[in-house]
């Protein structure tokens, strides 16, 4: 069908608006720049669309900039953590180990040994697994400070918990970061039955990894062994580390047969 070329068009197009000269303030944190947090703008959709059962709806762009930011934060916080993957204990770094293990694998084989500790009344597994994962995570920070570093321990403490709050600020906050800020305050203080062993487990893996060192690398490495006697608070902490000495005690006699 032609069409009056003398009639107006239904829709013509809007001149362009100008843009205002805004600045932005880009919030930093010590390894990299964060993106900047979006404005949130609210826009309601006239034709509401239906959901699965048949109701009508309305869209809002709050939820897809709020849903950005957090993937944004979620991001930035776990490049955050790749330091934990990078990062070598420096106890094994000190002894001469070449390629010593790094902070989250030491966290990683705690928290499998939370998984298949066997059960202990009024003790939350799932809490002593998380406990296990967040222990040490400040240390993607400040690295890991060991005895040989002279740090006084109230030092120390001040140190990772200012390391953490700047972790829970890149994570954006809120439930995930409240959690894990005191998952980790249980466990540096000591503060419950779940702590205890998230504690002897710390030590336990110490020793296994030091005996595993010594056995490929023919070392003597008395040093974990001697700081961690009589140290061990719950019974699966203890009943683990006698098994461990016990085999290190067997491979040293059959050593000097």
């Amino acid at each position: 069908m032609a069409v009056n070329s003398s009639t107006p068009p239904l829709h013509r197009p809007l001149p362009p608006r100008p843009l205002s000269n805004r600045t932005s303030s880009t919030p930093r944190c010590g390894f990299f720049t964060l993106p900047p947090t979006p404005r949130l703008v609210s826009v309601r959709s006239h034709n509401p669309v239906p959901d699965a059962s048949g109701s009508r709806i309305s869209l809002s762009l709050d939820d897809s900039h709020a849903s950005i930011a957090s993937s944004s934060s979620a991001i930035d916080f776990l490049t955050l953590c790749h330091h934990l993957k990078t990062t070598k204990r420096k106890g094994w770094i000190n002894h001469g180990i070449k390629g010593p293990e790094s902070i989250a694998d030491h966290m990683y084989r705690m928290s499998l040994m939370a998984l298949i500790a066997a059960d202990i009344p009024g003790l939350n597994r799932e809490r002593c697994i998380k406990i296990a994962i967040v222990h040490d995570i400040a240390e993607a920070i400040v690295g890991d400070i060991t005895p040989s570093d002279g740090v006084p321990k109230e030092e120390k403490s001040r140190m990772e918990q200012a390391a953490l709050n700047e972790m829970c600020k890149v994570l954006g906050g809120g439930m995930r970061a409240e959690e894990i800020q005191e998952l980790w305050r249980e466990y540096e203080n000591n503060s419950s039955l779940e702590a205890n062993l998230v504690k002897d487990f710390d030590k336990v893996e110490m020793i296994l990894q030091a005996l595993e060192y010594e056995t490929q690398h023919g070392k003597v490495l008395d040093e974990f062994f001697l700081s961690t006697a009589g140290k061990f608070q719950t019974e699966i902490g203890k009943s683990w580390a006698a098994e461990i000495n016990s085999r290190r005690n067997s491979r040293l006699a059959n050593r000097h047969n």
